[in-house]
């Protein structure tokens, strides 16, 4: 039997080969411990999470007790308690998805359609209404990431449980929620952009940047509610989200050569769509240009890096703009220009663009790209502050 594992928050994808003896029982220890059949290396996972049991030609899983628990096809696994397993189940085992393949499906099931469902789903998102009638979803904090000294992401899961690709939260790479807290007292409703994608479905993440000085602290404040969230959330609070909204998302085109300009907290919903295009090993080229003022603050730079080195159709310039940029940066310096364009994207005009950022870089890359006769129905650009959305809520 062949079990397979991929972690859809590093995207790493683990494969081995179990032999299981005649005699019964026979087992495959699965966890983070180096003496285990299966060796899952996250913390997420206990040292020995659960064991695979093969008796009277059936094949079990168990839970053995595990911190975070196990999920037969989205189901919890009562601890101790045997469950038949077949060729197609999967075991959510921390941020792993582990299958099993057994000898005779094994030609139906090579690693190139181990995305299939991913990609099925790509394939009919562009379905999805771009924005249900569904009541709020509650949502819990069960992890805070600190990307850059001044950014966070929120990973949240719902409660109850629920995907956050299926009927009940349908949304698109590039989409955003509308935040329902309470601060001092007041209820307060705020946007925010999806920064994680639909292909990694248990968790819903928003990245926020820290201000670091506001002058109009109004209940709708941006501001205001970006920094309670750094000074105030903590991991178990909860919240209430909206479902998704927006149409900046390339899913309304099936242009496969994509041009990403974003810069500071306007990278969250390219982020997004980047992570869903790489996941499900889509047909596509992306350029992903970003702008940050110093290497401290890179979002998102190890997992970008990542994805330039992995996927060839993927490829990364990041440029800094700060004066006093790092000595020992040999990438772009400046902002970005006609020479830096065309050396980084030759064929710019080729590619459907999508910018994200303050409105001021919204204005200066939409008159370069103008400039330089870019075709501009193929142009699409969004405030990361969502301006629009929160005059919107304002007058509720």
């Amino acid at each position: 039997m062949k079990l397979k594992a991929f972690n859809y928050i590093t995207g790493d994808f683990l494969e081995t080969t179990i032999v299981f003896e005649e005699q019964n029982p026979s087992k495959c220890l699965i966890g983070r411990h180096p003496n285990c059949d299966f060796i899952l290396n996250s913390p997420e996972v206990s040292r020995v999470h659960g064991i695979i049991l093969y008796q009277q030609q059936a094949y079990y899983y168990i839970d053995l007790a595990s911190t975070d628990g196990s999920r037969i096809n989205n189901k919890p696994a009562a601890v101790n308690e045997s469950f038949v397993i077949e060729t197609g189940d999967g075991i959510r085992i921390g941020d792993y998805f582990v299958f099993m393949e057994f000898e005779e499906t094994s030609a139906k099931y090579d690693s190139d359609i181990f995305f299939n469902a991913e990609t099925q789903i790509a394939q009919n998102i562009a379905t999805i209404p771009q924005q249900s009638q569904q009541e709020d979803t509650t949502a819990r904090c069960i992890k805070i990431i600190d990307e850059t000294e001044d950014v966070k992401t929120f990973c949240l899961v719902a409660q109850p449980p629920i995907l956050f690709n299926s009927t009940s939260f349908d949304y698109k790479p590039g989409q955003f929620v509308i935040l329902d807290l309470e601060i001092e007292g007041k209820q307060i409703k705020c946007p925010y952009y999806i920064s994680s994608s639909p292909s990694r479905p248990y968790n819903l993440e928003i990245t926020v940047k820290r201000v670091s000085s506001s002058v109009n602290h109004s209940e709708l404040s941006l501001d205001l509610v970006s920094n309670w969230l750094h000074d105030s959330f903590k991991v178990g609070d909860k919240l209430k989200i909206s479902s998704p909204m927006g149409n900046f998302n390339y899913f309304e085109n099936s242009h496969k050569k994509l041009l990403f300009i974003s810069a500071g907290s306007g990278i969250t919903p390219l982020m997004s769509m980047s992570r869903w295009l790489c996941d499900t090993t889509c047909d596509f080229s992306v350029i992903f240009i970003y702008s940050a003022r110093t290497q401290q603050d890179i979002i998102f730079r190890e997992e970008l890096e990542f994805m330039a080195a992995k996927y060839p159709n993927f490829k990364l310039a990041i440029n800094l703009t700060g004066k006093e940029s790092d000595l020992n940066w040999s990438g772009y310096r400046g902002r970005l220009n006609e020479t830096m364009l065309s050396e980084i994207a030759p064929d710019f005009k080729e590619r459907v663009a999508y910018v994200c950022g303050s409105e001021g870089f919204l204005e200066k890359n939409q008159s370069l790209l103008k400039e330089l006769n870019f075709p501009m129905n193929n142009y699409h650009q969004e405030s990361f502050r969502l301006s629009s959305a929160i005059a919107f809520l304002n007058h509720l």
